[in-house]
């Protein structure tokens, strides 16, 4: 059974990736994994410079899914460059940096000292965060600032680079189609969808924020169908996410036309997750007499 797939010139032993913001930098699952067994981790969300965070409570659980607005807290691109990256850049796997940024120039600040690094073969380009110049407004709810912002960091950033794309929009569609045309070499969708919880007894938000972004469960049929929608629109590979649990979560994914898939809110049940899954593909391959996973890809 052969279950590798590529995204542009990135090579995946599995097509299984942990998402952003749900794995941290990967050392703290060694407990409970052998990463090399995944297809790649993609770490935690990287600024231009330290962030904080949102107040607490920034997290909030929902009927099948959860709610967070963490806000992008990690400790800046040079402390991951000087720090993290010597500790995590020999595991046996693709490791992947979602970067992230207010501005084009924090974005490009970022996937410059990215691209020094030789053992990351490619970045997320996260277009969900709020661009300071448009008012608050994400880069990835129109069509023109993503292309915009992606434009900017291809003259850069010279390895694979993947675009996550927001849910919150009216076509997204559109919005990969933009981004295709400026350059991206794969889009991942989709990122969390805007909710909000209410403590009835105390009658006030849940979270700090009012808002916060839903994943899990709760969101795999919307995501699936985007996925479905996207790949009918675009030439480049699609990384699938929103929701997937279990190894026929992923398989589902893949027949509606995504290349590889991320797995995120299912890490903070069971941590060993992404591994079970890679598991379950295979065995659901055998069952199924697929001898290359690839062939599986938009059949739907």
């Amino acid at each position: 059974m052969n279950l590798n797939t590529t995204i542009h010139q990135l090579h995946l032993k599995n097509p299984v990736l942990t998402a952003s913001g749900t794995f941290g930098y990967g050392e703290e699952y060694t407990d409970f994994m052998d990463i090399s067994k995944l297809g790649g981790i993609i770490v935690k969300g990287t600024t231009g410079t330290h962030r904080g965070g949102n107040a607490y409570p920034r997290m909030a659980e929902t009927p099948s899914g959860m709610l967070n607005a963490v806000g992008l807290q990690n400790k800046g691109v040079d402390y991951f460059v000087d720090t993290i990256y010597p500790r995590i850049k020999d595991f046996d796997t693709n490791i992947i940096v979602n970067v992230s940024g207010s501005t084009i120039e924090e974005y490009a600040d970022v996937a410059r000292k990215i691209n020094a690094l030789e053992k990351i073969p490619a970045i997320e380009l996260n277009i969900s965060c709020p661009n300071v110049k448009l008012g608050g407004m994400a880069f990835g709810t129109c069509a023109k600032a993503a292309n915009e912002v992606v434009h900017a960091i291809r003259e850069i950033y010279k390895k694979t680079l993947i675009v996550k794309l927001s849910p919150n929009v009216t076509n997204i569609s559109e919005i990969a189609k933009a981004v295709e045309d400026a350059g991206a070499d794969s889009v991942s969708l989709v990122n969390t969808f805007l909710g909000m919880a209410i403590d009835a007894e105390k009658r006030k938000p849940i979270l700090s924020t009012i808002t916060g972004g839903l994943s899990g469960p709760a969101i795999k049929p919307i995501a699936l169908r985007m996925v479905w929608q996207v790949k009918k629109a675009v030439k480049i590979p699609i990384i699938g996410l929103g929701g997937i649990m279990n190894a026929a979560d992923a398989i589902e994914f893949m027949l509606a036309g995504a290349s590889a898939i991320q797995v995120g809110t299912a890490n903070f049940i069971d941590p060993s997750v992404s591994v079970k899954i890679v598991e379950g593909m295979m065995e659901w391959c055998e069952r199924q007499g697929v001898n290359d996973i690839s062939s599986i890809i938009g059949e739907i």
